[in-house]
C-alpha cells in the first residue's frame, strides 16, 4: 500500500476514533461535522474527502462495531463447539467487547432510538442479525437433543437485547460487580431457555413422555 493510501486510511480511522470518543458523552447524532473535525485534527474540508457528510459517517461508525462484533461471536461459536455453552460462552465474548471497545458498544446501545433513520435502521440490522446467528445455534441437532426449544426467533431476540442492555450497565462498573452481572445474566438467560422448553414439552406431549 502506497504511503498516501495509507495516510487516508489512517486519517478516516482519526475521523472516526474521534465521533466515537466525543458521541460517548454526547451522543452522536447531538455532534456537530466541526466538533469531529476539530477533535481528529484536520480542516473540515478534509472531512468531505472521506465522508459524504456525519449520516455517511454514523453508517461508518455502524460497521465499524458490527464487524468487530461479528469477528467475536464467530470466535465465541467455535468455543461452543468446545464448551457446550451458548449461554455462558455468548455472555463472556460480549463482555470482552464491552472492556475492549466500550465507546463502540455505547454508541450501538445509546443512539439507536435518536439517531439518523438510515443510522437507526442499520443498527437495528445488525441486531437482527446477530439474533439470527444465536438462533441458528438454538436450533442446532445439539441444542435440540441436549435441550429442545420453542419460539427459537423469539427467544434468539429477546436474549440479543437483554444482553446488549446490560452490556451499557456494565460499562461503568468495577470487575467484581461485572462479575455479579455476568451471574445475573446467566441466571436471566437460562430462566427464558427454560420457560422455551417448558412451551415446547407442552406443545409436544410425546417428548415429555420420553424424557420422564
Amino acid at each position: 500500500m502506497s504511503t498516501r493510501a495509507e495516510q487516508k486510511l489512517r486519517t478516516r480511522q482519526s475521523i472516526i476514533d474521534a465521533a466515537l470518543e466525543l458521541s460517548k458523552d454526547k451522543g452522536f447524532p447531538a455532534l456537530s461535522l466541526r466538533e469531529v473535525t476539530r477533535c481528529a485534527g484536520i480542516a473540515p474540508a478534509t472531512f468531505y474527502r472521506h465522508f459524504v457528510d456525519m449520516e455517511d459517517l454514523g453508517l461508518a461508525l455502524v460497521d465499524q462495531v458490527s464487524l468487530i462484533l461479528r469477528q467475536m461471536m464467530r470466535q465465541a461459536r467455535q468455543r461452543v463447539k468446545v464448551k457446550g455453552s451458548v449461554v455462558s460462552t455468548s455472555i463472556d465474548t460480549f463482555m470482552e467487547f464491552v472492556e475492549n471497545y466500550p465507546n463502540l458498544i455505547r454508541l450501538i446501545n445509546s443512539d439507536v432510538a435518536s439517531g439518523p433513520k438510515q443510522f437507526r435502521e442499520s443498527i437495528a440490522r445488525e441486531t437482527r442479525r446477530f439474533a439470527e446467528e444465536l438462533a441458528d445455534d438454538l436450533s442446532s441437532a445439539e441444542q435440540m437433543k441436549r435441550q429442545p426449544l420453542a419460539n427459537i426467533p423469539e427467544i434468539a431476540e429477546m436474549m440479543v437485547m437483554l444482553v446488549f442492555s446490560q452490556g451499557v450497565m456494565a460499562l461503568d462498573m468495577n470487575d467484581t460487580q461485572r462479575r455479579t452481572l455476568v451471574r445475573k445474566l446467566n441466571i436471566e438467560l437460562r430462566i427464558v431457555l427454560a420457560g422455551s422448553h417448558a412451551v415446547y414439552l407442552k406443545r409436544n406431549p410425546k417428548a415429555r413422555a420420553k424424557k420422564s
